[in-house]
């Protein structure tokens, strides 16, 4: 087809196109009545356009929010081109539905790097109804994933704000205990990560006549359920930052049978850990965050990066993909309830539940609240769309060992034994130099007033820092309000 037909052809599309999706008398004045009738707050920062189109929204929503951000969604290819400021972020998408999952990870990533760290009450979406009615399930899958990705944000923001004050101090407390260290080699071996879902407990006979040929990784939520089975679990992992979280530990330290004798820890060091945890050998765990590195590159420790997730589940498989390259089998990770059920039995925190039932309240009305105020919660879902949305970017074989709504259900067969943890998982003394608590701490907070110092690294430790240690939304937090705030934090 000679060229000029060619380009005539593609203009008459896109003007069918632009008719489609815009008045064809007055599309700006059209887009301004929009805008007007949204009613939009002035306290908006960030404005995220759902496939505006030929994005005639863009220099209205300019002209009143000068300051705001504004980031574009595209289905397929940018049609606002034209319309676009300097300032905008945009993403154009896949325009062939049969790909539509291939787009899933490019725009974790891309809203990632370009949503602001501000309120979730400060962002707004905006759709364009007819992109809708033309782009269907494209436009519909766009829109889902932000308000997905938005809801992930906001409930790492909350949790942020309650506990960052502890993570901080949970922090520079564990690391002081570290006295064993483990660096790994990646192996071939098929790995099974063990939740505290109910259905752990269907697996937990294949796990047991299993456990000699896999490496298995327990949350430590689901350690009492496996000890009741007589499994011993290779590395329990810990990511929680609540107090409450030592006691699914404490099995450990009462173990009659030697069980769990050589099982090391995989452990973020924000989360709480008993004192008596500073025997055991660590697999430490780095968030990503920047002050966290510093620190670690101070002390000479060695780490593996996984970003927080917001559930140990999805810390446990990402861990169980960088130790091998071997398949994953899941077991206990539900997402959900069974009928009142939420957790496998024997659980850590059953002996609570019994002590405080009474014949006003039994342990069937607790469970019953309890399983209610986790449907309510919303958070089982948050994970469950985080896995779906992870698939296509795992390369991975992952799957279940029981009945499950995302992953297949398959077996690892049994092949030759696993080697013994030291020959892939070896164990090291950490520096004499560096144990003793002041000597940590010291070393810890050289670290960390040093780069808030250097002009490189300041902003961007200073800007983690703020959000861990101060009230959301703080403003002109100073290098000094930040020093006086972490050695009030260390103090208290």
């Amino acid at each position: 087809m000679p060229d000029g037909i060619r380009a005539s052809g593609e203009a008459r599309i896109v003007n069918d196109l632009e008719k489609s999706l815009h008045s064809r008398y007055n599309p700006r004045a059209e887009a301004a009545r929009y805008i007007d009738s949204l009613q939009l707050k002035n306290t908006i920062e960030c404005f995220i356009l759902i496939e505006p189109g030929f994005g005639f929204l863009i220099p209205v929503l300019r002209e009143r929010f000068p300051d705001s951000k504004i980031i574009i969604l595209h289905t397929g290819k940018c049609l606002s081109r034209e319309n676009l400021t300097s300032d905008c972020a945009v993403y154009c998408g896949v325009s062939d539905e049969t790909d539509l999952i291939s787009q899933t990870h490019d725009i974790k990533i891309f809203l990632e790097t370009e949503i602001p760290n501000i309120d979730i009450a400060k962002i707004k979406i905006i759709e364009w109804r007819p992109s809708m009615n033309y782009f269907k399930e494209a436009y519909v899958k766009l829109l889902s994933q932000s308000v997905e990705f938005l809801k992930r944000i906001d409930a790492g923001k909350r949790t942020t704000a309650h506990f960052g004050k502890r993570w901080f101090k949970n922090y520079l407390k564990n690391i002081c205990y570290i006295k064993k260290i483990i660096s790994f080699k990646k192996s071939d071996i098929p790995v099974i990560v063990t939740g505290s879902g109910p259905s752990l407990e269907n697996a937990l006979p294949f796990i047991k006549d299993m456990q000699e040929y896999c490496l298995i990784i327990a949350a430590s939520s689901s350690i009492t359920a496996l000890s009741f089975a007589e499994i011993k679990p290779d590395i329990i992992i810990t990511t929680d930052g609540g107090n409450w979280a030592r006691k699914h530990l404490h099995i450990l330290f009462s173990d009659t049978a030697n069980l769990f004798s050589n099982t090391a820890f995989a452990a973020n060091l924000c989360a709480a850990l008993p004192s008596q945890c500073s025997e055991r050998p660590f697999l430490l765990i780095n968030d990503g965050s920047f002050w966290q590195s510093v620190i670690l590159h101070e002390l000479s420790l060695p780490s593996i990066i996984i970003g927080q997730r917001g559930t140990v589940s999805a810390t446990a498989a990402e861990l169980a993909m960088q130790l091998s390259n071997g398949n994953i089998y899941l077991a206990g990770m539900d997402f959900s309830n069974s009928d009142i059920r939420t957790h496998a039995k024997p659980y850590a925190f059953d002996n609570i539940f019994f002590a405080q039932a009474n014949r006003f309240f039994p342990v069937y009305s607790a469970a019953f609240k309890r399983s209610s105020l986790l449907k309510d919660g919303g958070s089982m879902k948050i994970y469950e769309t985080w896995f779906k949305d992870q698939l296509s970017s795992w390369q991975k074989n992952i799957y279940s060992l029981t009945e499950h709504k995302i992953f297949k259900q398959s077996r690892p067969e049994k092949h030759s034994n696993k080697k013994i943890l030291k020959d892939f998982l070896g164990v090291s003394d950490v520096n004499n130099s560096l144990s003793g608590k002041n000597a940590q701490n010291s070393n810890c907070l050289k670290a960390l007033f040093s780069a808030l110092e250097n002009q490189q690294f300041a902003d961007n430790i200073k800007n983690e820092l703020t959000s861990l240690l101060f009230p959301p939304d703080s403003r002109n937090v100073t290098k000094e309000d930040l020093k006086s705030k972490i050695l009030e934090v260390i103090e208290n």
